[in-house]
């Protein structure tokens, strides 16, 4: 192999790989460029890449710890329970409770002690426009800050809370129980050193985290808001358009991203995300009262 070749995919971060297959097994030292090169760019593309959900796994799993058995299980692929669907089509002839999935700035996993270090999403059906994904650079968000805001966000810790979703809580109240039971709240460093390649990088974001330890709940409002408008800054995103048949793997340790509802409802929007598993990361604290609604009231 005489080196991967990318292409930019914005300023802020992404790039594209051209003329891999990835159909097709790849050598060790294709597969050690791409993880070199995911984490340094922190948003990768391969277009036309029409795989199996087979071909999908076995890619991931290239690359390391396939993440099995999460909270999300319920939602799994039935034949590979290594993908996690996201789809707007009906599901047992009910509206798919994955179909609002990640409407929020997010990095996937966050409110684990180990959270994802990857996800690669492949796209089986796509609307005819919209349905963009944006990504945003955590590095970057994080150099960008002033030296004395980087030392004073430095120590501090927040919580992060799968219950803070809003989508989360519209969903079947037996399968939200179990999935609180198995997700407590978890308190993550706000500045995490990225395991690979040393950088620091900025790790809140509006759908799961809640509030930051050790400062009153005016302080940390505040101090999150600021927070959350800063590392969405369009200077430090890369929005993609999606194409049918490509998979997209980022970095959620230097990125965080959202999907937008920007496309028609009634026309398909299926997604095929598989995970890799992280280090482990945060320390596990106490939730408050959870009220779930009833269905009716869903």
């Amino acid at each position: 192999m005489m080196g991967l070749t990318l292409r930019p995919l914005s300023f802020a971060l992404g790039a594209e790989v051209l003329g891999i297959d990835l159909r097709e097994p790849l050598d060790a030292a294709t597969v050690d460029e791409i993880r070199q090169a995911w984490t340094r760019e922190g948003v990768l593309l391969f277009r036309e890449q029409d795989i199996t959900p087979a071909q999908h796994v076995a890619f991931t799993r290239a690359l390391g710890e396939v993440e099995v058995g999460n909270a999300l299980s319920h939602y799994n692929h039935p034949d590979h329970p290594e993908i996690f669907v996201v789809t707007n089509h009906l599901v047992n002839g009910k509206p798919s409770e994955t179909r609002d999935t990640g409407r929020k700035w997010h990095s996937d996993l966050s409110y684990t002690t180990r959270p994802a270090a990857g996800s690669l999403l492949h796209a089986q059906e796509i609307p005819r426009v919209g349905g963009d994904t944006l990504f945003a650079n955590m590095y970057r968000a994080y150099d960008m800050l002033s030296p004395a805001m980087q030392a004073f966000l430095e120590p501090l810790w927040a919580v992060h809370d799968f219950w803070n979703s809003s989508d989360i809580k519209k969903r079947e109240p037996q399968v939200v129980a179990e999935m609180l039971r198995r997700t407590p709240p978890v308190a993550q460093p706000v500045v995490r050193v990225h395991p690979d390649t040393g950088r620091k990088a900025l790790y809140v974001h509006e759908l799961s985290t809640v509030r930051m330890l050790d400062l009153g709940e005016g302080e940390s409002d505040a101090l999150l808001k600021f927070l959350f408008a800063h590392c969405a800054d369009p200077e430090n995103q890369y929005r993609h358009q999606w194409r049918r048949h490509d998979l997209l793997m980022w970095d959620n340790r230097c990125t965080m991203h959202i999907a937008l509802p920007n496309y028609d409802r009634s026309e398909g929007r299926h997604m095929f995300r598989t995970t890799l598993v992280g280090t482990p990361s945060g320390r596990v604290v106490e939730r408050g009262p959870v009220h779930l609604l009833t269905p009716q009231a869903a």
